[in-house]
Order: C-alpha cells, then sequence, then structure tokens
C-alpha cells in the first residue's frame, strides 16, 4: 500500500492556508489563497476545494494518497456534526461543512476549533512532542487555548473545553466586561487587546510613562519594549498580564496536572521576560508536588501549527 498523506486547512478570515503532511507530523508543502469572505460562504468553500485540490496536484503525491482534510475553523463548531455553527470572520453560521466537502471531495473530513488544532499541531510535531498531556495558551488578539490528555483534543460535551480566555480569574473589583459577556475574563487583561487597553487608560489617567509619547496607536509590542526598557507604568501592566496568566496555569495544573504548558500567538513574541514572570507565578499559586517536571516554553510552530494540527485529526483524535 502506497504511503498516505492528511490535509489540513487552517480557515481563516484573510486567507486559507493548506498543508499536506506525513504520518509523523512533517508538513511537506502549503499554499495559502485568500478567503474572500465578502464573496459569500459559496465562494469560501469553493476556494476551501479549490485550495485543497491545488495543493495535491501540484506536490509529488497522488489523490488516491490523500486519507483525509482536516480544518481548523476560528469560531463556534458542532464536531460531532461537522457544523460550523457561528464563525463570524468568516461569515459562517450553521454551515455543515463537514457534509459539503465530503461531497465536494470525497474525502473523510474532519473539523475543529482553531486553537484546539494548533494545540494538537505543537503537541503531535512542535514544542510538545513526545508528551501527552499538555495544555496550550494562544495569546494574540484574545486568549485561546486547546488541552491535550492522552496525546488528544479534550473537546468537552459540546466541543468548547479549553476556552482557557474565559476563565473568570480577575477578582471582582478590578474585573472589566469580556466580549464574552462576562465579567473578569482572563482575555481582558492578558491578551494583546488587553494589554493595549491597559496602556490607552494609563496615558488618559496621565500616568508618567513613555507609552504617552508614542503617537500612532499603541500596540503590545510597544508595552513591551517600554517594560524591558524600565518604563514602570508597561513593567506593572506586562506584570499584570503575566500574573494572571500563571493564575489561572495553577487552576488548570491541580485540575489536569499537564506536563507543559506551551504559548503562542503573537504576545508569545515578548520571549522570557514575559515568561519568566509567568512561571514565577505557576510556583507561587501552584501546589509544590504538582509543579515538579512542569514546564512553560514557547510555541514552536508558528503559522503552521493550524494546518499541521487539523490534519493529525485523523490521527490524534
Amino acid at each position: 500500500m502506497s504511503e498516505q498523506f492528511y490535509v489540513g486547512v487552517d480557515l481563516g478570515g484573510t486567507a486559507i492556508k493548506v498543508g499536506l503532511v506525513n504520518a509523523a507530523g512533517e508538513l511537506l508543502h502549503t499554499f495559502e489563497g485568500p478567503t474572500e469572505v465578502a464573496q459569500g460562504t459559496e465562494t469560501v468553500i469553493n476556494n476551501i476545494e479549490k485550495y485543497v485540490r491545488h495543493i495535491v496536484e501540484t506536490s509529488p503525491y497522488e489523490w488516491d494518497q490523500i486519507a483525509g482534510v482536516g480544518a481548523g475553523v476560528a469560531g463556534f463548531t458542532n464536531i460531532k456534526e461537522g457544523i460550523i455553527v457561528l464563525a463570524p470572520n468568516i461569515g459562517f453560521k450553521e454551515v455543515p461543512i463537514r457534509s459539503i466537502l465530503e461531497e465536494r471531495l470525497n474525502k473523510p473530513i474532519k473539523i475543529d476549533n482553531d486553537a484546539n488544532v494548533a494545540a494538537l499541531g505543537e503537541v503531535w510535531s512542535g514544542a510538545g512532542k513526545g508528551l501527552d498531556h499538555c495544555v496550550c495558551y494562544t495569546l494574540g488578539t484574545g486568549v485561546g487555548g486547546g488541552i491535550i490528555v492522552g496525546g488528544k483534543i479534550v473537546q468537552g460535551f459540546s466541543g468548547l473545553a479549553g476556552e482557557l480566555g474565559h476563565m473568570a480569574v480577575i477578582p471582582d473589583l478590578e474585573a472589566i466586561q469580556c466580549g464574552c459577556g462576562k465579567m473578569g475574563c482572563l482575555e481582558t487583561v492578558s491578551s494583546a487587546t488587553g494589554i493595549i487597553r491597559m496602556a490607552n487608560d494609563a496615558v488618559e489617567r496621565g500616568d508618567r510613562t513613555s507609552l504617552s509619547l508614542i503617537e500612532q496607536p499603541i500596540t503590545a509590542k510597544d508595552v513591551f519594549d517600554a517594560a524591558k526598557a524600565g518604563d514602570e507604568v508597561a513593567e506593572r501592566i506586562v506584570s499584570r498580564a503575566a500574573f494572571y496568566i500563571g493564575k489561572s496555569m495553577a487552576a488548570i495544573a491541580v485540575t489536569l496536572n499537564p506536563e507543559r504548558f506551551i504559548i503562542g500567538g503573537g504576545v508569545s513574541k515578548a520571549g522570557e521576560f514575559l515568561f519568566d514572570q509567568i512561571r514565577e507565578t505557576f510556583l507561587k499559586l501552584t501546589p509544590e508536588p504538582v509543579t515538579r517536571g512542569v514546564s512553560i516554553v514557547a510555541a514552536e510552530l508558528g503559522n503552521d501549527a493550524g494546518m499541521i494540527g487539523a490534519a493529525g485529526l485523523f490521527l490524534h483524535s
């Protein structure tokens, strides 16, 4: 029997990234094309089909060698039924994507949340390779998450497990309303959006900070750069973001006892300056026996994690 391969699709609001992956989790070939959300649902689905076929046609492999196509989607998904319930960034609502693609491609199809498949990618062939119990954070515009136990994604009864950004870890007196409608979510302080909000609040209050000298809109990178340069206001913002990540990890550790926490996303590019503070809080708030052998590391796969993890749905879910 000839070697089998898998196609992983990372379905984003701007671009659709498609990767051809072997059974060892190696990304062999990639292609990226526009999503074209403005053209409607049918166009987006047509593009998925077109890009999947294109990546195989332009590879050394045959269509018959493709064992399945997996897709990661940013939004609410009914994983069991293969339905994208709501994905605002691609304009999908109650779209039975699995059955549509199975009919068009004549291949098995699996879907999952984008953060879940990114986590699976990291555990399959990235920062968690060789480990069966990991929790992944994605620190970007929001805070996403994925939980891997026994080498498989934890989805929960309705597919919503791993929504780490919506852990209510901020005390009531400090809490603000999250985009989800609830108060005190981790996402409100530890995402890029939360960090920028705290920086803008400090400037508006008239706090003495170099951030007030920035003419263009403040970015999370600006805040980290200022903190590394010794700006006390920026240091407090970063410390607050790191503290609540570490606090959430402490709660997860005594619940799931993962061997490794993996942090990816744009905010993670702050590096050890951020990670050291997260580790400090984690060790402070977690019972010592639960911290033994546990590491907190940066993700390794970057933008490839979603494609690799989506392909891996056929071997690790």
